[in-house]
């Protein structure tokens, strides 16, 4: 990311904010101009650029309309839409960091596998922007996103093992990798239940940082790599977008990253389970009872249902102790998508002061959440009557809210527990937010955390 940023203003080329009702003025003072913004049919619309030539007494620049909406993504179309180059704003912008942040993500491009057609526009350091604040987020924000978008078959549990152990060695943290058999004999059942159909060897990640006496702060990420469905396989639409399922486990480790980066004062621990829910003659079946890490059946009514299969047992170790804040954050349902929409994530969380906290930081950084209920009397529809609960509800409705109160039964001692069923995608391309991977609530987990421990 330090590449989209300059410090040299040299020959720079200026950017002007001329919005929708500032154009008939700007145009008065250059009437030179007014037919070439005719010409390029220039409306200042929110969000678009004009590249305006030199005329007399004049070099040639920029005139920008801000995007309406989160401040983070003003500008964020611009890195891509200008010519190749350096730029600077005509003075130095409010919300500097926003602006700039927006630029990078705007820059952002997934090249692992193609050369990008050019490179992106390069921002000259706004003066008020902390640049070291800009990149923390930024890179947090990239790692998630190569995460997600790479393919499974590059981004098996053993490569989203590896990435945790290399930012663990980056930040000085513990690490810790539990593999395959060893799960058993750790007693983390259901991981290995879930895993053990592939080739690839299910993995449990734990990685802890910071100095033991500050407060626990822990987190929890889905590492689905891939999700057949197992023996209730999924169609063909339905799999096409399985190579992120690990995008909570991608956003916890692009979080982590963010706070340790900050110097937090907490104490980090970090757990991801990771598996691929494969097919295979010892696939789990439908209405086998599985033991957990908690000592409590789970009757499986869906193979389909397995991200809360893993997590209950990454769950029960972190709630084990008794952590002063446990989030996870997984790509659990459909029902949060089909509820919310793919923009705004769905959050659940039973300590209103911290679930206000939450929406408040999110809405203040453009990375929105909304909380849902999670409604205890909806808890029978988990009951099963060979187990102590079963990992899918009766019936059709409330998805969401019924996995959230699967997790909830292996959650007790942590004094704040909240729950992001996140969708971790950019469905179609947005300034700053391309079409792919998306590491929807990490921004906002990171404002929230980052202002209840300052």
């Amino acid at each position: 990311m330090h590449d989209i940023f300059t410090s040299d203003a040299g020959d720079a080329i200026t950017i002007t904010k001329v919005g929708r009702a500032d154009l008939p003025r700007w145009l008065d003072e250059r009437p030179e101009q007014r037919e070439w913004i005719a010409v390029v049919g220039y409306k200042s619309e929110p969000g678009s650029s004009a590249f305006v030539p030199a005329a007399a007494g004049r070099r040639a620049h920029v005139i920008a309309a801000p995007a309406e909406g989160e401040t983070v993504w003003s500008y964020a179309s611009l890195p891509k839409a200008l010519p190749e180059g350096r730029y600077r704003f005509e003075d130095d912008i409010e919300a500097a960091n926003d602006i700039a942040l927006g630029w990078a993500l705007g820059a952002y491009e997934f090249d692992a596998y193609r050369t990008p057609a050019r490179e992106s526009a390069k921002l000259v350091w706004p003066p008020s922007a902390e640049r070291g604040e800009v990149l923390r987020l930024a890179a947090a924000m990239k790692m998630a996103r190569d995460l997600i978008n790479t393919p499974a078959e590059d981004m098996g549990p053993q490569q989203l093992a590896d990435r945790a152990v290399e930012l663990a060695a980056e930040h000085g943290a513990e690490g810790e990798v539990i593999v395959g058999e060893d799960l058993l004999a750790r007693d983390f059942p259901a991981i290995h239940a879930v895993g053990r159909a592939s080739s690839r060897a299910p993995r449990l990640i734990d990685m802890r940082w910071g100095d033991a006496a500050a407060p626990k702060v822990t987190l929890v990420g889905k590492g689905v790599c891939f999700d057949t469905g197992g023996l209730d396989i999924k169609p063909h639409d339905g799999m096409l977008e399985m190579k992120k399922d690990m995008g909570g486990a991608a956003v916890v480790l692009g979080l982590a990253s963010a706070l340790m980066a900050l110097a937090a004062p907490i104490r980090l621990r970090v757990l991801v389970p990771a598996v691929d829910n494969a097919i295979s003659g010892n696939a789990l079946r439908p209405r086998d009872i599985l033991r957990t890490r908690a000592g409590k059946t789970v009757e499986i009514g869906n193979t389909d249902a397995e991200g809360r299969l893993i997590l209950c047992d990454a769950l029960a170790e972190a709630d084990r102790e008794g952590p002063e804040l446990l989030i996870d954050c997984a790509t659990l349902t459909g029902a949060a998508k089909i509820a919310l929409g793919t923009e705004v994530q769905a959050l659940f969380c039973d300590d209103d002061r911290a679930a206000g906290e939450l929406v408040a930081a999110g809405s203040d950084c453009g990375d929105p959440l909304w909380r849902l209920p999670i409604w205890r009397p909806y808890r029978k529809q988990i009951d099963s009557p060979c187990a102590d609960l079963n990992n899918v509800g009766k019936g059709p409705f409330g998805g969401a809210i019924i996995a959230a109160l699967y997790l909830a039964q292996f959650v007790s001692a942590a004094k704040t527990w909240a729950h992001l069923d996140v969708f971790a995608a950019n469905q179609t391309a947005r300034p700053g937010r391309p079409e792919g991977g998306e590491a929807t609530g990490l921004r906002a987990l990171e404002a929230f955390i980052r202002r209840r421990y300052d």
